[in-house]
């Protein structure tokens, strides 16, 4: 489990594990299996999801 730093909030999509490795089912010529590496779109493979400044709308 990787340790996270208690101001960065962790990304809700990924939960902190942002890149992945997907089986395609095949197989290499040297026996290894053939793998697609994956980053997570929200946080772009950072695993830690950027506080946003919230948007105050004035009006009469």
């Amino acid at each position: 489990m990787p340790q996270h730093h208690p101001n960065m909030p962790v990304c809700r999509d990924c939960d902190g594990f942002p890149v992945v490795a997907i089986t395609t089912g095949g197989r290499n010529r040297d026996g290894s299996r053939t793998t697609l590496r994956t980053a997570c779109r929200a946080c772009k493979g950072t695993g830690r999801m950027v506080r946003r400044a919230a948007l105050a709308l004035a009006g009469r």
